[in-house]
């Protein structure tokens, strides 16, 4: 093992250890919310839907086209923020990430690091764009809402709350007493790695791929773990 490996580990030990409070993105870190339930198609429906409205003209072509429904709805929030439209569209996805967190997958190891955090004594909040009913459901799926609840913060239909906003991850920290130097958080995109710098919170991006290490250093994150299992290791 390399002086630059050995150095490294012992920054993530140290990050790892010292941690009372975790606060988790949900897909990626937890799990691939939309692995049975293509996220593609769910951007489509809601485009569709749109179109049915009469209110094609709202997305550019690129926005029509994209495969993440967030991006969509983040689209039409931008051109009518608070309006009645976009509370629609936002319970619309809602309604689709609720039914693909029955059939999302559990990333390698995420079950078991959580309920070793949660034993050792840490305490956990989820801290995510998505819908917090999605959350719940599939975290109740895994037997593990316990190790999270009341701390489920998501979605509302005020969408400029978002990541990279802090704001969930601020009303996580307030919740529960914590100062930003007490808690990590774990996500896997640049806007979650924005919400932890911005929230003052140390940060550990998780990529499951090249793509998505790449994205999170040109994002900023100087830590980023491709497995899980190296943080198991170090709290057993």
């Amino acid at each position: 093992m390399t002086a630059e490996i050995e150095k490294e580990t012992e920054k993530l030990r140290e990050l790892i250890t010292r941690a009372r409070v975790v606060l988790w993105d949900f897909d990626g870190p937890i799990c691939r919310l939309f692995a049975g339930h293509s996220a593609e198609r769910v951007a489509g429906e809601l485009v569709e839907w749109l179109k049915r409205q009469g209110l094609r003209s709202l997305l550019t072509d690129t926005e029509r086209g994209s495969p993440n429904p967030q991006e969509v709805l983040r689209a039409v929030a931008r051109r009518h923020p608070g309006s009645d439209l976009v509370a629609e569209l936002e319970g619309r996805l809602t309604q689709e990430e609720v039914r693909a967190a029955a059939s999302a997958m559990p990333t390698a190891y995420a079950d078991i690091l959580i309920r070793t955090w949660t034993a050792v004594g840490s305490r956990l909040a989820i801290t995510t764009n998505n819908s917090p009913q999605a959350a719940r459901a599939y975290l109740d799926s895994r037997g593990l809402v316990t190790c999270f609840a009341p701390h489920i913060y998501g979605r509302t239909k005020e969408l400029h709350l978002l990541k990279p906003d802090p704001h969930y991850l601020n009303r996580a920290l307030s919740a529960m007493g914590a100062e930003p130097a007490a808690a990590l958080m774990i996500g896997d995109s640049p806007t979650d790695f924005e919400a932890a710098h911005e929230a003052r919170v140390p940060f550990l991006g998780y990529a499951r791929n090249e793509r998505k290490e790449k994205l999170l250093r040109e994002g900023g994150a100087e830590h980023v773990v491709g497995s899980l299992k190296p943080l198991l290791r170090m709290l057993t």
